[in-house]
């Protein structure tokens, strides 16, 4: 007994595998998919592909999966979309199994968890009309950094920070079209949250060192650090309208305006936040006692606070005070952070902020469990690695962030670029008047103007969970793709 014991500890020991990622492989599967009523066949590619230092050496290697539609007649005029999310550190698994991919996950409408966990056919994915490749950053997904020949690994510099990141990706981009025979194709970038910044940031440098010009660029819920981290209290009067947008679906604004329909009401938020809020911030400890008194009591009229807190806050009140005091003299929850539908319940009502997010550990519920189903078992993309869906990329060098003004130069340089902005009216986190306050700050010229589109939804951050809103964003992104392909007009002025 004991020798057979022996024998098969020794088996295990001999058969047991260092845990790591290949560094360049990918494994195809066959599916179809029905999309607007109109059978798809599809191959999905899913592995890793590596990044190089100047001497042609593996650094990291990324972890992606690339949708590539059957009988397609002429590649060269099939559109190829990159899709990142954000974070930093965030894998590339929300849009993919929520938003553009064939497969969504099992929910409800609203986009809350149910089980069984899983996946089902996307009857709204862009895949009639687009080829798509999600891409996992360092450390998130799959994708890590690749020791050398010593044992060592690379400088974190060269991958955890605004510039660093764009910089690596672009190079990676380069290698994916040019081994996927994609140069031709009308391409299309994509990135939700700090993906927003990313790919702001990749449009120019795709095209000022790849030499890679592009007929799209779109962001989803975009962060902007150029607001977060001014630390200048005039900013915040952007939050406004959001203020007004998740106090009107809890139900706790003034009845003339509870009455309304959002849309009805938006413009007015708005217009105070801009014309009247962010002057009177301005002034900040020398606006005169009756201003600030109207202002504090208009305020709270759009936003469901009382004139008191606002006050106590000097008309700056900060969003993780608003998502823990709207709720809390009428049922005492908490709303969520990226989507102030989701409730939260606190250890106590007092305090300043929540607890945590409400929203956030919903959808970890359901999309962590997924993924991990997903590529295994309909992918075949078998690993004993763990799938990070958040990954340790900090510290993150945010300095010198110039990605506003690096879309602007790359849509000044290439008459084909448009830009389309998605965005979630309850997001409190990368704020809908926000990312339109980053449109319009992005061409101070006004010339580009007719370029960008912004699209607003009635839900959050992923605007996509919900089932109404997955729909009629998914057919703005097909709108978008086929209103930015050139047609045989020449790229000029």
């Amino acid at each position: 007994m004991s020798i057979l014991l022996f024998f098969t500890l020794s088996l295990v020991i001999v058969n047991a595998q260092t845990r790591k990622i290949p560094v360049d492989t990918f494994i195809v599967t066959n599916h179809s998919v029905n999309i607007k009523g109109q059978q798809v066949s599809y191959k999905a590619s899913t592995g890793t592909q590596p990044v190089w230092n100047k001497k042609g050496e593996p650094t990291a290697t990324l972890f992606y999966t690339y949708y590539e539609r059957n009988n397609v007649k002429n590649k060269a005029e099939r559109p190829l979309v990159i899709s990142f999310n954000g974070g930093p550190g965030s894998a590339s698994v929300w849009m993919h199994i929520a938003y553009t991919g064939p497969k969504v996950l099992n929910i409800d409408d609203e986009g809350y968890p149910i089980q069984p966990y899983g996946v089902k056919d996307n009857p709204n994915s862009i895949l009639d009309v687009a080829d798509i490749v999600y891409v996992n950053p360092v450390n998130t997904g799959y994708s890590r950094l690749v020791e050398d020949n010593d044992g060592k690994l690379p400088e974190r510099d060269n991958f955890f920070g605004i510039n660093a990141d764009i910089k690596y990706l672009a190079e990676w981009i380069n290698t994916f079209v040019t081994r996927k025979n994609r140069w031709e194709s009308p391409k299309y970038i994509i990135g939700e949250s700090y993906g927003g910044t990313r790919v702001m940031g990749l449009a120019k440098e795709l095209q000022d060192n790849q030499w890679m010009y592009l007929n799209g660029v779109i962001l989803v819920s975009p962060a902007d650090y150029k607001l977060y981290n001014t630390n200048q209290p005039v900013y915040s009067a952007l939050n406004l309208p959001y203020y007004t947008a998740a106090a009107w679906y809890q139900k706790v604004l003034p009845n003339p305006l509870q009455q309304k329909d959002l849309l009805d009401i938006l413009p007015e938020a708005e217009n105070f936040a801009i014309n009247t809020l962010m002057p009177t911030l301005a002034k900040g400890g020398f606006v005169s006692e009756s201003e600030k008194q109207n202002v504090a009591e208009k305020m709270a009229y759009y936003s469901g606070l009382s004139k008191t807190s606002i006050l106590q806050y000097n008309l700056d009140v900060p969003t993780r005070f608003f998502w823990k005091e709207l709720l809390r003299n009428k049922t005492g929850q908490t709303i969520g952070r990226l989507d102030s539908r989701y409730l939260g319940i606190d250890r106590t009502e007092a305090g300043t902020s929540p607890d945590y997010s409400a929203e956030l550990t919903s959808w970890l519920h359901s999309f962590t469990p997924a993924i991990n189903y997903y590529l295994r078992e309909h992918l075949k993309f078998k690993t004993d690695v763990k799938y990070n869906m958040f990954g340790d990329v900090h510290p993150w060098d945010r300095r010198n962030d110039n990605v506003r003004e690096g879309l602007r130069q790359a849509m000044a340089q290439n008459p084909y670029l448009k830009v389309l902005i998605q965005s979630g009216y309850y997001d409190g986190a990368t704020t809908y008047f926000g990312a339109k306050y980053t449109m319009w700050q992005v061409d101070p010229s006004g010339k580009l103007k007719d370029r960008f589109t912004f699209k607003g939804y009635r839900s959050g951050h992923m605007m996509y969970l919900r089932n109404e809103d997955l729909i009629k964003a998914n057919d703005d992104l097909r709108e978008f793709i086929n209103n930015s392909l050139s047609n045989g007009k020449a790229a000029k002025y």
